[in-house]
């Protein structure tokens, strides 16, 4: 073969690399609205209205004969999601990396969940137990989807292009997210110029979030190709289901037992990054009293800066490594808690100073956290490693929202709810700090970067 062919073969698999992470990003840019407008905006405030609206004397309602204080409600929701999750997500991932033919069921589970957002449409009333299962269809489904769309980037980019094309995906995210955003405010905002009432606004919103999402992970699906795994799992991995899968991946981890470290580390300090974002919007609304324009102002806010913030980190990452660039945003992290627990209720100056902070480092930290363990997964593995990951992302870890939830039934306050995530920043930082990820990756078998 000669050097010219071997040159023009080249530069058509670059030439397709960057089509499939074009393509990639797109996802991105498609279910991200879910996370902003609907997950961090709309939903909490909005469902736990309509709980209120199905409350008892006392501020309870009743699902299942279970007494759940209105306002904890849209946590516990979010929390039982993740069960949902856990319990298909290890099935899906082994027979991706099984089947080799990821995008079938990144189509399915892509669509139950857009399909779930749209149906929001229908939530009104006291209709608080429809709200609960669209969510958790919602969220599971989101969860299943990213894990198999996050287990494409080590296929997609090399080891010395992840940091960036990951943190072009966050970037893509957060860019339609704030999109998105500006709709919805100048919809909430005139509801009455178009003739709709308040409530009919926000399901408006919540049903257009679904929608987009539908829409536009066409472009994904049309991009991205199967690869058929050269690693096949043997027979009794290929008959286990639910748990026992997990169980299955778990105890594969325990032969990479840094990889294993790196994602309990990640699980815990990702655990409180996701419960700031659902519950954000729950805080302000009913411990600062500010009014929803306010709450969809600041996450817009949040969305601009955390583009900026994924890109200015992944450089950042360049120069110092991922790891102390992940180290430097929790810390950050934790003084944004801080903070955020002395505000003063009725003041959205500084509401959305603390939105400007979560902002500058809620992209990075992600986006690097992303590219990171995709260097410590081992090859063949992705699917299945990346469904362990994912049960910590996008917001649909449970513990984080349990806790919050669990704090204010029992406290009456969100003061005390939120300064509660503090331990899992504390507690991220000190297990990360501890693992070694250059040996990490080597022993994963896969090569090194010269900084990570």
């Amino acid at each position: 073969m000669g050097t010219d062919t071997v040159r023009t073969e080249a530069a058509d698999d670059a030439a397709g690399r960057r089509r499939e992470q074009r393509g990639w990003y797109f996802y991105d840019w498609a279910c991200s609205v879910y996370s902003t407008s609907v997950l961090t905006v709309f939903l909490g405030p909005y469902l736990t209205s309509v709980a209120e609206e199905a409350a008892d004397a006392d501020g309870f309602v009743h699902p299942l004969g279970i007494p759940v204080r209105a306002g904890s409600f849209f946590a516990y929701s979010v929390s039982l999601s993740v069960i949902v999750a856990v319990l298909v997500m290890p099935l899906v991932g082994a027979a991706a990396d099984r089947s080799g033919r990821k995008k079938p069921l990144l189509a399915v589970a892509a669509y139950v969940g857009a399909t779930a957002t749209t149906a929001m449409f229908f939530l009104g009333g006291d209709r608080y137990l429809l709200g609960g299962l669209l969510l958790i269809v919602a969220n599971a489904a989101q969860s299943v989807a990213m894990m198999l769309y996050n287990s494409y980037l080590p296929q997609i980019a090399p080891p010395e292009e992840r940091d960036a094309v990951s943190s072009r995906g966050w970037a893509f995210g957060y860019a339609s997210g704030s999109l998105m955003l500006i709709v919805n405010l100048v919809l909430y905002l005139a509801h009455d110029s178009f003739g709709l009432t308040e409530s009919m606004a926000v399901r408006i919103c919540l049903a257009s979030a679904g929608l987009w999402w539908g829409a536009f992970a066409l472009i994904p699906l049309r991009r991205l190709r199967d690869r058929r795994s050269s690693t096949r799992p043997a027979a009794k991995e290929r008959t286990a289901m639910g748990f026992r899968q997990l169980a299955a991946t778990v105890r594969d981890m325990r032969r990479h037992p840094l990889t294993l470290a790196f994602l309990l580390a990640y699980l815990i300090y990702n655990d409180g990054i996701q419960t700031v974002i659902s519950q954000a919007s729950i805080y302000g609304s009913e411990e600062l009293g500010l009014g929803q324009s306010t709450l969809i102002g600041a996450v817009l806010l949040v969305q601009v800066l955390a583009v900026a913030g994924a890109l200015a980190m992944g450089r950042l990452a360049r120069i110092y490594g991922a790891k102390r660039t992940i180290l430097g945003s929790l810390i950050a992290w934790t003084v944004t808690l801080a903070v955020g627990y002395f505000l003063p209720a009725g003041a959205p100056a500084w509401f959305f100073v603390l939105a400007g902070g979560i902002g500058l480092v809620l992209g990075g930290s992600q986006a690097l956290s992303r590219s990171l363990f995709s260097h410590l997964v081992p090859p063949g593995k992705e699917a299945e490693y990346f469904s362990a990951y994912e049960m910590s992302d996008r917001g649909m870890s449970w513990l984080g929202p349990l806790l919050f939830g669990l704090t204010y039934q029992l406290t009456g306050s969100y003061r005390d709810a939120i300064i509660s995530l503090v331990a899992f920043f504390v507690i991220g930082f000190a297990l990360l700090a501890r693992v070694p990820v250059r040996r990490a990756i080597s022993d994963a078998g896969n090569p090194v970067p010269t900084t990570i």
